[in-house]
């Protein structure tokens, strides 16, 4: 067994803290502004500890605004559109890890290329041709470009996975009497069940949190997403930070919950589809 120099353990340890303080520390200010009593939000110097911690934001969050509504917009919205992502992302991973046919190197960079593009750009024509369609200020908007957006990337994750499951096992279904679908349903689905669980949570969490297309898409507040909701806490001449934090606060633990309770079939996903392929 080989042991490590003690400053280089202490180095690592120190950098290992660092790393958590800056990953945690904004989660736990988040919380900490929500339980601030609103006349301590501005004191100085700064306490990182509520003198006297209220639920009086997260009352102002449920009486103030439909955030109910809000939560059920976003989680029909992310679930439908990761659904969506991970059944074209399925199909196409799959295609790419077991066919090799002309221009599969291509519709790789092509794939790649798609995630350097500013989503910015794409805007003003998606506006265009959803306004053409009549899908302004209606959630099928934004299921569509989630869906589209997210497809390639997770089309590579799922051929990443796919190329971990050995074509044998569905050569074996085949003699066995299934057709080509039946041995992908039967045997190389279930095979990629953790990189099934990691490329929905990756769709999920991306169409959960976004804003940008949401703010430009919905105009009434029947229709707004969770993101869109908090970001009305943003006023012409004021900032709500207590309630604003209060609501990120509620929006985290969705996300927290799905996340604890699939970590360990992400964990082991995310490993199969980086050394495979």
């Amino acid at each position: 067994m080989i042991r490590m120099h003690p400053m280089r353990r202490l180095v690592q340890f120190t950098g290992l803290c660092a790393f958590f303080v800056f990953a945690v520390f904004p989660v736990y200010w988040m919380v900490a502004t929500s339980l601030t009593p609103a006349q301590d939000l501005f004191v100085w110097p700064l306490r990182y500890f509520p003198s006297a911690p209220t639920l009086e934001h997260y009352a102002e969050v449920f009486l103030r605004t439909d955030i109910p509504r809000f939560f059920t917009n976003s989680l029909t919205v992310a679930s439908l559109a990761s659904a969506c992502t991970l059944t074209v992302s399925v199909l196409g991973g799959y295609a790419l890890a077991r066919y090799r046919f002309r221009g599969r190197q291509v519709t790789l960079l092509v794939f790649l290329a798609t995630q350097m593009m500013p989503v910015v750009v794409l805007i003003v024509p998606l506006f265009i041709i959803f306004r053409i369609l009549g899908l302004l200020d209606t959630l099928y908007s934004l299921m569509i470009v989630y869906t589209v957006l997210n497809i390639p990337f997770c089309t590579l994750m799922m051929q990443g996975f796919f190329a971990g499951v050995p074509s044998e096992l569905e050569e074996a279904a085949m003699v066995d009497g299934c057709n080509r679908m039946g041995a992908i349903l039967r045997v190389a689905v279930p095979l990629a069940r953790p990189g099934l669980i990691a490329t929905f949570l990756f769709a999920f969490i991306g169409a959960w949190n976004e804003l940008l297309f949401a703010v430009m898409f919905l105009n009434s507040e029947s229709t707004f997403t969770l993101p869109v909701g908090l970001y009305n806490f943003i006023s012409k001449y004021d900032v709500h930070w207590g309630r604003m934090m209060a609501g990120a606060t509620l929006a985290l633990l969705p996300a927290l919950a799905v996340f604890a309770f699939v970590q360990r079939y992400m964990v082991r996903g995310l490993a199969l589809g980086a050394v495979k392929g």
